[in-house]
């Protein structure tokens, strides 16, 4: 049994240096990489701007759609295959539209 009492990690050799320069290295990029907030104003927001939006983009506004529709009595699942069918619906709809709004476009698809 070998004695650690001198050591914070088991290195079997290695310095303890490595152990703490990882952490600090992950702790620079994390903190010095830049914030990119965005405000996405949905009301203004066209079915063309949805359609050729980022994947990121395109994304938060699915999202927010499945649970702006859902209401507040509904539980908090996330039914994947109903999501993916309203998003095929929101997206076919849209192609059809590029001009209305995307608020408009899912009060179509999904206001019933």
């Amino acid at each position: 049994m070998q004695d650690y009492s001198g050591d914070v990690i088991p290195t079997n050799g290695v310095s303890n240096v490595k152990y703490l320069i990882a952490p600090a290295v992950a702790a620079a990029v994390l903190f010095t990489a830049p914030a990119h907030a965005v405000v996405i104003d949905l009301s203004t927001m066209t079915c063309k701007q949805f359609i050729e939006g980022s994947d990121d983009t395109i994304k938060m506004v699915l999202t927010w759609m499945d649970g702006w529709y859902k209401g507040d009595s509904d539980k908090a699942i996330i039914d994947t295959d109903v999501f993916v069918e309203n998003a095929k619906k929101f997206g076919k709809y849209c192609a059809a539209n590029p001009t209305i709004s995307v608020v408009n476009a899912a009060d179509e698809i999904l206001g019933n």
